[in-house]
C-alpha cells in the first residue's frame, strides 16, 4: 500500500498531545479542520513509508495513542482508538509544513507544557492532574493554565520544560521563538523573579545550542495588577538586559474585559527607550478600542491577537499602512469563543487588506495544537494557499527581535520551500 494513497482518521480524547512527538516516527500528522469543534479531536495521520497505516497507528482492539509514538506517558488517561482507514486517489503534493522555516512569536511559556511532562510532574509531586479540554471562557482557562505552573517546583522542572519548549518548536520548523514569561507565577516555589529569569535564560541558551532555535524572552506585565507590580517586572527585566540576557520585549497578558492598555503606558515607554520590542496583547477579548490603545499608548510593534481591529475598517487600514504585525492565533480564539467556528477567523481578510501576520500556537497544552498544527489548520480550513504561507512564515521573521543573520537566512530557507514544490 503506498503512503500517498492511504490516510487514517484516528478520533480520540487528547490526540493532539502527541502531534510532535509522534512526527519522524513513522508518520506526519495532520490537524482536521473538525478538530476541537466536539468533545473528540479528529487528526489525519499519513504514513511517510510504503507500508500499511493500520500497522503505525495500531488498529488492534485496544490501542492507545501512546503506541504511535513510541513514548512512555500513562495511558489511563487515553481513550482507545476509533481508526478509519480511507483511499484517497493521488494529487499533487503538499508541501510540509513543518519543513517551512518560521518564527513563533506569540506563545506562553508554561503553556506550551507537553501533556506527558504535566502529568509527569503532577505524579512526582503528589498533585491532581488538571483537566486541560473544554474551556469555553477566559477564566476556566486562567485556572488550568495557573495549575500548569504550580507543577515547576523543582529547578530541573524547569529546566525540562524549556528544552522540551525549544526541541519541539525545532521539530515544527522553527528557527526563532519568544516564549512569554512571568516569572511572578513562580516566587513561591523557584524563588525571587531574578533568580527564576537567570534560570529559564540559562536554561534557553542550553536548549538553543542542542536544538539549533534561537531563543529571545518576552517579559510579561500582568494587566490586572497594578502598575507598581509592573514597575518590579520591568525594573528586573532591563537589569537583567543591560547585562546582555536576551529579554528582547515587553508583553501584557492576562484578561482584557476591564483591563485596558492605557495604564501601561509609562512602563512600555521605558521598555523601548531601552530597545525591547512592545508586543501587548489586545483586540482579543476585547474589541478594536483595545488595540487602538495598544497601538496610540504602548507603541506597539506587535500585538498578540489583535483579530478584533476587524470590527474597525479604519483602524484596519491604520494597520496595513503601519506594518504592525499581528500575532495570530485561531485554534485559541477558537476555544476561548472569540470565534464561533474556524472558518469564522477573520485571518484570511487581515491578510487581504494587507495587515501583517503571523501565525502561532499561544498555548499549546491547554488548545492542542502547535506552530506547525496552526500552520495545516490555516491551509484547510481557512484556504491559505502556500505562497501566503510562506508569506506568513516571512513576516515571522521579519516582526520578530531574531539576528539580522538569522532572519537573512530564513528568508532564503523559505524561497527553497517553496521552490520544492
Amino acid at each position: 500500500m503506498q503512503a500517498d494513497n492511504v490516510r487514517a482518521v484516528i478520533a480520540a480524547t487528547d490526540a493532539a498531545a502527541h502531534v510532535r512527538m509522534a512526527r519522524g516516527r513513522g508518520c506526519s500528522l495532520e490537524i482536521d479542520s473538525r478538530m476541537h469543534t466536539t468533545g473528540v479531536d479528529y487528526l489525519r495521520y499519513r504514513s511517510t513509508a510504503p507500508r500499511n497505516l493500520s500497522a503505525i497507528v495500531g488498529v488492534p482492539e485496544g490501542s492507545r495513542l501512546c503506541d504511535l509514538c513510541r513514548e512512555p506517558c500513562p495511558v489511563s488517561t487515553w481513550q482507545p482508538l476509533d481508526v478509519t482507514e480511507t483511499h484517497i486517489p493521488p494529487g499533487p503534493r503538499e508541501r510540509d509544513l513543518a519543513t517551512l522555516p518560521k518564527a513563533h512569536l506569540h506563545f506562553h511559556l508554561e503553556g506550551s507544557m507537553r501533556p506527558g511532562t504535566l502529568r509527569s510532574l503532577c505524579t512526582t509531586h503528589g498533585l491532581a492532574v488538571p483537566e486541560i479540554r473544554g474551556f469555553g471562557s477566559f477564566g476556566a482557562f486562567a485556572s488550568t493554565y495557573a495549575a500548569a505552573c504550580e507543577v515547576l517546583r523543582q529547578p530541573e522542572d524547569l529546566e525540562r520544560l524549556v528544552h522540551e519548549v525549544v526541541e519541539d518548536a525545532a521539530l515544527d520548523g522553527c528557527r526563532w521563538v519568544e516564549p512569554a514569561f512571568y516569572p511572578f507565577h513562580h516566587q513561591q516555589r523557584l524563588g525571587p523573579q531574578r533568580e527564576v529569569w537567570r534560570m529559564a535564560i540559562e536554561f534557553g541558551e542550553a536548549a538553543a545550542r542542542r536544538h539549533g532555535v534561537g531563543v529571545g524572552w518576552i517579559a510579561g506585565i500582568d494587566r490586572t495588577n497594578d502598575t507598581d507590580v509592573a514597575d518590579r517586572v520591568l525594573d528586573v527585566a532591563l537589569d537583567l538586559v543591560s547585562g546582555g540576557a536576551p529579554i528582547v520585549g515587553v508583553g501584557l497578558h492576562n484578561d482584557e474585559t476591564g483591563h485596558p492598555p492605557e495604564p501601561f503606558g509609562r512602563q512600555f515607554l521605558r521598555a523601548a527607550e531601552a530597545g525591547l520590542l512592545s508586543v501587548p496583547h489586545a483586540g482579543e477579548l476585547a474589541g478594536a478600542d483595545s488595540v487602538r490603545g495598544a497601538l496610540e499608548v504602548l507603541g506597539a510593534d506587535r500585538i498578540q491577537h489583535g483579530v478584533r481591529a476587524v470590527e474597525d475598517p479604519a483602524l484596519v487600514a491604520e494597520l496595513a499602512e503601519s506594518g504592525v504585525v499581528l500575532d495570530v492565533c485561531p485554534t485559541s480564539n477558537l476555544m476561548l469563543s472569540v470565534v464561533g467556528r474556524i472558518e469564522e477567523h477573520p485571518l484570511p481578510e487581515l491578510l487581504a487588506a494587507g495587515v501583517r501576520c503571523s501565525v502561532n500556537a499561544d498555548d499549546p497544552l491547554l488548545f492542542g495544537p502547535g506552530i506547525a498544527d496552526e500552520y495545516q489548520l490555516t491551509r484547510d480550513a481557512l484556504g491559505l494557499d502556500d505562497p501566503m504561507l510562506a508569506a506568513v512564515a516571512r513576516t515571522s521573521f521579519e516582526g520578530s527581535a531574531a539576528p539580522a543573520e538569522v532572519v537573512s537566512d530564513a528568508m532564503s530557507a523559505i524561497d527553497a520551500w517553496l521552490d520544492s514544490g
